[in-house]
């Protein structure tokens, strides 16, 4: 995590906002069905940099987005239940605005007093925003004294929202992004040992720079997930008609290379669960071994790969999760996914720092009921990884001094 000192950032501790209009980038990108959120982490998780920016007599101005609405809008993906949420959890009035530029917007912004919060409409009803364009940037920035950077998932972006105002704003980060780097940087840039990742999901092509990353730093490695019927095809491993990218091989026979000679263990699954047809009925068969029969489709770890990921997690000191260990959303394969939720809470129990770098992991936790059992849960899977893979995140770069 070499990359981070040498960016300086202001905190929102550092700056004095009584009286003034703050404009916070915040991340209420939340799952939705309907007209209900399903989930209110990430609006949740704004909740300390909110709180501070209200005691301070700050006149809070909200701005994100939800969705791909695709640059225009669409009642579907309307802030409103954010706004009524985030309401219920602050116990005060939040103000509403039907637009995020333009009159009704400046409007809603004139009438705010200090300790008041507005919420302006989907940034994304715009599509200036993904844009970057700066002339929208100026209409954002006219609702604001100070910007405050309290969107972790969507640092990775460089838009008007998250880039463009920072050019027109003095700025600092809030308490969650905050909170995110210090994780990343400290438990991870400077882990306790034995550290040990654990890597899923799909696809490796997604994750081939995390890996690399990863192998620097931990004493272990965990892959499971779809991913892993590439990394078992790239040893000469029948998978049948599990997933497999082809055009990664070669990468994951580097991967695995690596690992031998950084010395650190890297695991594979010895055993699965597979199925003829990815249905939630499918007659399920767990596999005696590495390989899986040609007319079989892998869709989970096994319970002898469940049992070692498991002792692994026990010896850890630091662990770090992302990307589910099956197709999870089916109750039947998910028992993969669930048993690392699991084993991670108790870790956490014994003392080991345990992080989850968001997206799907997030998602299985959220099942488990285990969300709360953890040291840290990533609100940005991708920022996460970005920060990981020793990217610099466009909306830090622009914030920096």
């Amino acid at each position: 995590m070499t990359e981070k000192p040498a960016l300086k950032l202001k905190r929102l501790q550092d700056l004095q906002f009584r009286g003034k209009r703050v404009l916070a980038r915040v991340d209420y990108n939340v799952p939705m069905k309907g007209s209900r959120i399903e989930d209110d982490a990430r609006i949740r998780a704004t909740l300390p940099t909110l709180e501070a920016l209200i005691a301070g007599g700050a006149k809070v101005v909200l701005i994100s987005h939800l969705g791909r609405p695709k640059g225009k809008a669409d009642p579907k993906y309307t802030l409103k239940p954010a706004a009524e949420a985030l309401a219920k959890l602050l116990k005060k009035p939040v103000a509403f605005a039907p637009d995020c530029v333009g009159p009704e917007a400046e409007k809603a912004v004139a009438a705010l007093k200090s300790g008041g919060v507005l919420l302006l409409e989907n940034l994304r009803f715009h599509a200036e925003e993904e844009a970057n364009d700066p002339a929208f940037a100026k209409a954002l920035a006219k609702h604001g004294d100070l910007f405050i950077q309290d969107a972790f998932g969507a640092l990775h972006r460089a838009h008007a929202s998250t880039a463009g105002v920072t050019r027109l704003l003095p700025g600092a980060i809030g308490f969650l992004v905050q909170k995110e780097l210090e994780f990343l940087d400290r438990a991870i840039g400077n882990p306790t040992r034995p550290f040990l990742a654990i890597i899923g999901g799909a696809k490796v092509s997604d994750k081939l720079l995390v890996l690399d990353k990863l192998l620097e730093r931990v004493d272990a490695l965990l892959i499971g997930g779809g991913m892993a019927y590439t990394f078992l095809a790239a040893q000469g491993i029948n998978i049948g008609k599990s997933l497999l990218e082809k055009d990664q091989i070669d990468a994951a026979k580097a991967v695995i290379e690596k690992a031998y000679n950084k010395k650190v263990e890297c695991l594979l699954p010895a055993d699965h669960v597979a199925v003829r047809e990815i249905k939630p009925d499918a007659e399920i068969v767990v596999t005696q071994a590495m390989s899986i029969p040609s007319d079989l489709i892998g869709v989970d770890i096994g319970p002898h790969t469940i049992e070692f990921f498991d002792e692994h997690v026990a010896k850890a000191k630091t662990i770090f999760w992302n990307g589910p260990m099956g197709i999870f959303e089916i109750p039947a394969f998910a028992d993969g996914s669930l048993a690392v939720a699991k084993a991670m809470a108790e870790a956490t129990k014994g003392g080991a720092t345990t992080i989850v770098g968001g997206g799907d992991s997030l998602s299985v936790l959220k099942k488990a009921g285990l969300a709360d059992r953890m040291s840290h849960c990533s609100t940005g899977g991708g920022a996460s990884l970005e920060l990981l893979e020793g990217k610099v995140l466009p909306g830090l770069a622009a914030l920096a001094s």
